[in-house]
């Protein structure tokens, strides 16, 4: 049995560790309150959004747009959303593993027909061990999510895409259902796929437009993909502070019941001592 000053010890050591995951939790639990406003209000809007295009694309106009048009893929583009901390569960385990599993898939291309965006700074140390050339400093976005930069982001896959430089655009992320659960995801980002679309909404709603489907064609496909990237960078976020928040829950949650497993062998260890000492009071008085 250990000595009651390593027990106590011990007990000090999972005390000062609790308070820090108390902490720790405290602080994503208030980042993920403001995370979940911003991604439960974008969401919706988002979502009407893509609907609308798809309703607009799907319908019999003289129309067509190079962001809904497949090609035969010789490059393609992956973009991975991470954190830049641990501390996070398997939030950026699971988001890794996906990217290893999309880059064997594309495999066939060569390494350099795979150019691969991290936001977040665990996914870009992980390309770094795999050998691929990061395509930009995306790190700041992954804490601090700005419509801007992620505009910017989008921007540049739309202008890579209709230039031929790539041939497809997937996105890797954590999508927010709830505190207790992150749905891991696998998105086509462009050629913008309409048949996804088209289950969720079979109907094709018949719209007056101005000043013409060309033109309109020609503003709403650049903002739904900029909004598209943006969304996804919020959802992400509130991904990453829900699993933090669990996963510090946990931690303080077993530093609890190791708290009650030391302090019950601290006080049979004191008993035992106590027991010994009578013991030896005992045995001196009767020799």
């Amino acid at each position: 049995m250990a000595s009651l000053k390593e027990v106590k010890t011990r007990i000090n050591s999972v005390k000062s560790t609790r308070k820090i995951t108390s902490a720790m939790k405290m602080v994503a639990s208030a980042k993920l309150h403001k995370a979940q406003g911003a991604i439960e209000n974008m969401l919706p809007y988002q979502r009407k959004l893509n609907k609308i295009l798809t309703n607009f694309l799907s319908a019999d106009l003289p129309i067509e747009s190079p962001y809904i048009k497949a090609r035969e893929v010789k490059r393609v583009a992956i973009v991975a959303f991470s954190s830049n901390t641990s501390l996070c569960g398997a939030f950026n385990a699971n988001v890794i593993k996906m990217l290893l599993q999309t880059v064997g898939e594309f495999r066939t291309l060569g390494q350099d027909n795979i150019l691969i965006f991290p936001v977040g700074k665990k996914v870009a140390d992980a390309v770094r061990k795999l050998g691929f050339r990061i395509e930009g400093d995306f790190q700041h976005m992954a804490d601090k999510p700005s419509y801007q930069e992620a505009a910017d982001l989008a921007a540049d896959l739309m202008k890579r895409f209709l230039h031929g430089d790539v041939d497809k655009v997937e996105l890797l992320y954590n999508h927010f259902k709830s505190t207790a659960s992150q749905i891991l995801t696998r998105e086509t980002y462009l050629p913008i796929d309409l048949n996804n679309e088209k289950k969720e909404e079979e109907r094709t709603i018949d719209y007056i437009l101005e000043p013409s489907a060309e033109e309109l064609m020609q503003e709403m496909l650049p903002k739904v993909l900029r909004m598209k990237m943006f969304t996804v960078l919020l959802d992400s976020n509130a991904a990453e502070h829900a699993a933090r928040t669990m996963a510090m829950q946990i931690a303080t949650d077993n530093a609890n019941e190791l708290l009650q497993e030391l302090t019950v062998m601290y006080n049979k260890s004191r008993q035992q001592s106590i027991t010994n000492e009578l013991l030896d009071i005992v045995g001196g008085s009767m020799a």
